[in-house]
C-alpha cells in the first residue's frame, strides 16, 4: 500500500520574507541598544567627574585649599614637596591621596635623584581608569610627546593621560614650563603673574572655596576636555600627549573662551569638549555635574569658568 507523503519546510520566499523581518528588527533594536550603551558610558564619567569633584572637597577640608595645579608641562609630581606652591605637579597628582591612590602618590619618596627619576618615570606610564571617559576611543596610556620630556622623570614613550581638565577660567595666563631643576624654583625670575587667573585652578594656584565669590554652584572645577579624533592613540593632539601627573598645562587645563566642542579633526587644546553626541559634561565647585550642552550661550559659559566677576549666571 503506497501513502502519500508531503514534504514540510519554507519555500525561497517565505525563507526572504523572514530574513527580511529580522533585518528590519535588528535595524530598530540596534539604535536602542548603542543608545543604551552611550547612556552607560555616561553615566559612567559622570560619576568619574563626582569621585574627583568629592576628592576636591576632600583636600580642601585638608588644606584649606584646592590642589595646585604645579608649574609647567616639562614637570611631574614630586612625593615629597606638599600639595600647594612648592608642588610641581598638577591638580590630578595632588588629588592622589584622596583617590585611594596613596602607594602612587608616594612613589619615589625619600629616593636618590636617579632612583627617583625612574620611578616618577614609571608612574607617569601608570593609567587609572577614573581619569578616562569611556565614550572615548582610544586607551587610557598613550604616546608621550618628545617636545614635553620631563624636567624631573624618566622619559617613558606611552604615558597614562586623562580626559578631564580643571578649569583656569577665562583668562589666559600663558605660563611656561618652569625651572629647568628644583633647586632654581626659589629664586626662578620667569614665574608669570597669575594674579588675574579668574578660574580655580592654575599655575602654582592656592584657591580658596572662599574666593569663589560667584558661588560655588555658578563655577566650574573639572570637566571634560576637546581632543582631536587624531589624537586619541597618538602625539598629533598637543592638548592630549602628556601624563596626567604633569604640571600646568593644555593637557590638564582649559578656559571657557570658546563653547564646549565635540570631538572632531579640528585642533583647539584651549577647549573643553567631549566625545558624548549632546554635550559635555562639567563639574561644578560645589560637586554637582551638570550637561553643558555644545550650543550654551557664549557669554553664559564664560561666566561659570570665572569664579569672581560678579556677573549672574543661569544655567541652562
Amino acid at each position: 500500500m503506497i501513502q502519500n507523503r508531503t514534504r514540510t519546510g519554507f519555500t525561497l520566499i517565505e525563507l526572504l520574507v523572514v530574513i527580511g523581518v529580522i533585518a528590519i528588527l535588528l535595524s530598530l533594536l540596534l539604535p536602542a541598544v548603542q543608545s543604551a550603551r552611550e547612556a552607560a558610558r555616561r553615566t559612567q564619567c559622570r560619576n568619574n567627574l563626582k569621585q574627583l569633584a568629592l576628592a576636591v572637597h576632600n583636600h580642601e577640608s585638608t588644606y584649606g585649599r584646592l590642589p595646585s595645579n604645579g608649574w609647567g608641562y616639562r614637570w611631574v609630581g614630586e612625593p615629597d614637596r606638599g600639595t600647594g606652591r612648592d608642588q610641581p605637579g598638577g591638580w590630578a597628582y595632588n588629588l592622589l591621596a584622596f583617590l585611594e591612590q596613596t602607594p602612587l602618590r608616594e612613589k619615589g619618596r625619600g629616593e636618590a635623584d636617579l632612583v627617583r627619576r625612574e620611578s616618577l618615570g614609571d608612574m607617569t606610564a601608570t593609567p587609572l581608569n577614573l581619569f578616562h571617559c569611556p565614550s572615548r576611543p582610544g586607551f587610557t596610556v598613550g604616546p608621550q610627546g618628545f617636545m614635553s620630556v620631563p624636567f624631573n622623570a624618566a622619559f617613558r614613550p606611552d604615558v597614562a593621560r586623562t580626559d578631564y581638565a580643571c578649569c583656569e577660567g577665562d583668562f589666559v595666563t600663558d605660563t611656561l614650563e618652569g625651572p629647568a631643576t628644583l633647586a632654581e624654583a626659589a629664586t626662578y625670575p620667569l614665574w608669570r603673574d597669575t594674579s588675574q587667573a579668574t578660574g580655580v585652578c592654575f599655575q602654582r594656584s592656592e584657591v580658596r572655596f572662599a574666593q569663589i565669590t560667584d558661588g560655588t554652584s555658578n563655577t566650574y572645577l573639572i570637566g571634560e576636555k576637546y581632543v582631536t579624533r587624531g589624537g586619541y592613540d597618538t602625539a598629533d593632539d598637543y592638548g592630549h600627549d602628556q601624563s596626567l601627573y604633569s604640571g600646568v598645562d593644555w593637557d590638564i587645563n582649559r578656559w571657557t573662551l570658546d563653547p564646549p566642542l565635540p570631538d572632531s579633526d579640528y585642533s583647539d587644546p584651549r577647549t573643553f569638549g567631549s566625545a558624548h553626541a549632546g554635550g559635555c559634561q562639567m563639574a561644578l565647585c560645589d560637586g554637582s555635574v551638570r550637561n553643558v550642552s555644545y550650543t550654551i550661550d557664549v557669554e553664559t559659559h564664560r561666566r561659570l569658568g570665572n569664579r569672581r566677576d560678579g556677573l549672574p549666571v543661569e544655567l541652562p
